[in-house]
């Protein structure tokens, strides 16, 4: 399925906490989180190669809608609420409209 709305969001950890964002990113996979819904058929996580602390998050949704609904659910929220405190400071997104691609994991 090719999404119809995806973001990319560039997160840097505080010094030396890039693990514990990544791991706290990660459960967005868990059954019940945003990730692991129908509607989210893309979710990357990835490590800058240069900086441990740059986290990556690529996110590819069957709408813009669907996203915004399920991000506005209690275990979005949750992660959401958690992020925060392990920033240094505030994340870049970007949006975008995908047109055609690959994802095998």
């Amino acid at each position: 399925m090719i999404p119809a709305y995806g973001f990319n969001a560039t997160l840097t950890a505080r010094p030396g906490m890039g693990d514990e964002l990544i791991d706290l990113l990660l459960t967005g996979l868990d059954e019940g989180s945003p990730g692991a819904s129908e509607h989210c058929v893309v979710y990357l996580v990835s490590r800058s190669a240069s900086d441990p602390d740059v986290v990556h998050v690529t996110e590819g949704w069957t709408s813009e809608e669907d996203h915004h609904r399920i991000f506005a659910g209690a275990a979005a929220q949750a992660i959401v609420a958690r992020i925060g405190g392990l920033l240094a400071k505030e994340s870049d997104y970007t949006d975008y409209v995908p047109v055609r691609g690959k994802a095998a994991f």
